[in-house]
């Protein structure tokens, strides 16, 4: 299943996204940023991932530098409560 997605994701990168005008604002693109979480995390948490990235760009936003974490976490939270 991982690597099917992964060639989904290639072949939309190098057959679709290559001749539309819609840019990503972020960088890595999100199709790209998928696929790296799907190789680094595997397909449920690399999907769960990719989507939340996806749905975070728009036109709202400025974007800019968002690598893909090292750790998964299902919070974007970082701060602990005492």
């Amino acid at each position: 299943m991982k690597q099917i997605l992964i060639s989904l994701i290639e072949f939309y990168q190098k057959n679709i996204s290559a001749y539309t005008t819609a840019k990503c604002r972020y960088q890595p693109t999100c199709s790209n940023y998928m696929l790296i979480a799907i190789q680094r995390f595997g397909t449920i948490k690399g999907i769960m991932m990719g989507c939340a990235r996806i749905l975070r760009c728009n036109p709202f936003v400025k974007g800019g530098y968002d690598p893909v974490p090292t750790h998964f976490k299902l919070s974007k939270n970082n701060s602990t409560k005492n």
